[in-house]
């Protein structure tokens, strides 16, 4: 890819209709443009570069096929979905690009029509495609098709296989899946035969005659049913040399592929077959996740599929990377690793960002990538638990939702030692409102018997990483934030159940701060002391359960003020109240965190700043409510 090459196209495409007029050589010119946009724009604000890299004329062919908003297009997780912003109007925007007031990074139904969902967990779209197509169906729209868009890694999520198997029981319903597999090479097979194949498999009258000749061969004597069988047999087998689709079509899915997703022509000419066919389709595309820039394509690591702000002409990073969370509990539990054979880690398609690759190179045989499905990682984990080996599960935050049940019914009832290490927890800013990590203490509070830590800085999480491992009769879960970590916060005294991060005799208040907010609280009270207030700072390092003893230690004290980087209702702040109101303490108390709302994309720093959660913010709300204590 040329960069600095004149854009002659991509300005001119304001809606899909406009890439209907291109010739196949300004298609091809057009897609070499967007390749150098995405790569201008997001090593600028970085986002997920490579996957939209490998779905350049994917996305065009699907344009100039569908007519999109009539026919929705839905994308799957929705990363890759930047070339489709482009050519539906957005392109002259894409510096502000996962900025705050700019372009989501993901899908958003309030920048456009042609965006139907706003998913950013896997493994979706194929149930909003059904349930889409089946109010077609009873609204009679009988003219309209739907496009679920999903790569292969969506496939090793459990929800894609129930939505398949409803989408085969409607046989009359348009619903044209697109598999974007990004992970194999091209067929040598694409060409007349395969393309013959296609036709024939996706025409009713085929279908039909199949049928007939079905039934007339099974009435004839003898040999019928064999001669059948045989011919049956044999089409299938051809099939099956051509692709691997015998799965999809036992479901009773129609499969057309595998087809190259660079070349527009031979797309169009698939995604008209499975448009005209009028009943579920499966197009099965090969694409190169991070084509046309080099420093993507020869990544060995996931193509660039995230980037951060890096240098447009060789991919490195612009600034040094500050030591993460991330490093230091993947540091910690290889050195774990090295003590006990029986850790095993668990992840759900997330190797690199949650840090288990380090663990993963040393102990390959104790690692299980179990693809898209959280809540088979949380059962078969608890079966390890079960025959003896202690696994950590890492994983978003954000995306423990989706095995919640899983963890009550299985990991918790079943008393299972099953450590969880909920990366991104918290404000996380910049992909938005679906990976913030904000429910994560909310829903875990309601679980018996569960043990949970909020480490406030590096030495805090590496001892509570070891005390969870060290359980064998209960699930634990150490929750800890995305980006840098802070220096460490060393106590100033232990009272058992927390620890004083900042001590006061006869405190006008005391600051109870949870996990990670902890440099904010303590800035808080920085500015509070200057304004002439004594002010306590304590830490419960383990969280859930709520300690009896700190219960009894905050009920001496007059204003108690909770802060926690998760939600308010159902949180842990809510929780020392409700303790306190039961132990008829009259202290009063003010929860500080993260309202029940959406959050739009922006910087953590600026959320925390509207949520009135950073230092100035923490203090001038404690501030107001010290005025209104009486003294």
């Amino acid at each position: 890819m040329v960069r600095g090459k004149t854009v002659a196209f991509l300005p001119g495409i304001t809606s899909p209709s406009d890439l209907r007029v291109l010739s196949a050589e300004n298609l091809d010119a057009l897609a070499a443009e967007i390749r150098i946009a995405l790569v201008d724009y997001v090593t600028k604000t970085g986002g997920h570069l490579g996957p939209n890299l490998g779905v350049v004329e994917l996305t065009l062919a699907l344009h100039r096929v569908f007519d999109s908003p009539k026919d929705p297009i839905l994308w799957d997780t929705g990363h890759q979905s930047y070339v489709h912003k482009m050519v539906t109007g957005r392109a002259n925007d894409f510096e502000t690009l996962r900025q705050e007031g700019g372009l989501s990074g993901y899908p958003s139904r309030a920048e456009s029509i042609h965006d139907v969902i706003e998913n950013s967990h896997a493994s979706t779209a194929l149930s909003y495609a059904d349930g889409i197509a089946k109010a077609f169906e009873i609204h009679g729209e009988t003219d309209r098709h739907v496009v679920a868009v999903v790569g292969d890694g969506a496939l090793t999520g459990g929800m894609t296989w129930e939505a398949l198997n409803n989408i085969a029981d409607g046989s009359e319903r348009s619903i044209v899946i697109v598999v974007n597999d990004n992970e194999r090479s091209y067929s040598p097979t694409i060409g007349g035969m395969a393309r013959h194949l296609a036709t024939l498999r996706t025409t009713k009258g085929y279908e039909g005659f199949l049928d007939w000749g079905k039934s007339v061969l099974e009435r004839t004597p003898v040999v019928g049913a064999p001669v059948y069988n045989a011919l049956h047999g044999m089409k299938k087998g051809i099939k099956d040399f051509v692709a691997p689709q015998g799965l999809f079509e036992d479901l009773g899915l129609k499969y057309i592929g595998p087809i190259d997703g660079h070349k527009i022509a031979d797309m169009e000419f698939a995604f008209q077959r499975a448009r005209d066919f009028g009943g579920p389709v499966i197009v099965h595309v090969i694409t190169e996740k991070g084509r046309g820039y080099h420093p993507a394509e020869t990544d060995e690591a996931d193509r660039f599929h995230a980037v951060g702000v890096v240098d447009p002409d060789t991919g490195k990073p612009l600034t040094q990377a500050a030591k993460s969370w991330t490093s230091v509990f993947s540091q910690e539990l290889v050195a774990i690793g090295g003590e006990r054979q029986d850790v095993v880690a668990i992840t759900a398609a997330m190797l690199g960002p949650t840090g288990l690759d380090a663990f993963a190179d040393k102990f390959p045989d104790r690692t299980f990538d179990v693809g898209i499905a959280e809540q088979h990682a949380v059962t078969s984990a608890v079966g390890m638990a079960h025959a003896g080996l202690h696994p950590v599960i890492a994983i978003y935050a954000t995306f423990l939702n989706r095995a919640i049940d899983q963890v009550i019914m299985d990991a918790a009832l079943h008393q299972a030692g099953v450590t969880f290490a909920l990366d991104r927890s918290g404000v996380t800013g910049d992909d938005g409102a679906s990976h913030n990590g904000m429910w994560d203490m909310a829903l875990l509070r309601v679980v018996p018997g569960l043990d949970l830590f909020a480490p406030r800085d590096g030495a805090r999480l590496v001892s509570a990483l070891r005390n969870c491992v060290d359980k064998s009769d209960h699930p634990t879960v150490i929750r800890f934030s995305k980006g840098a970590i802070p220096n460490d916060i060393p106590a100033v005294q232990s009272l058992g159940f927390a620890d004083v991060l900042q001590a006061a005799t006869n405190p006008d208040v005391t600051i109870v701060s949870v996990g990670g907010m902890a440099t904010q609280a303590l800035e808080a009270a920085a500015t509070l002391q200057s304004h002439g207030y004594a002010v306590e700072v304590i830490d419960p390092v383990q969280v859930l359960p709520i300690a009896s003893g700190l219960i009894e230690y905050l009920a001496n004290r007059e204003f108690v003020v909770t802060i926690e980087d998760g939600l308010l209702d159902g949180g842990i702040g809510e929780a020392i109240g409700s303790a306190l109101r039961a132990a008829k303490a009259t202290t009063r108390v003010t929860s500080l965190g993260i309202p029940k709302k959406f959050l739009d994309h922006a910087t953590r720093k600026s959320i925390l700043n509207k949520l009135q959660l950073d230092a100035q913010g923490i203090a001038e709300t404690i501030e107001q409510g010290l005025k209104t204590t009486v003294r």
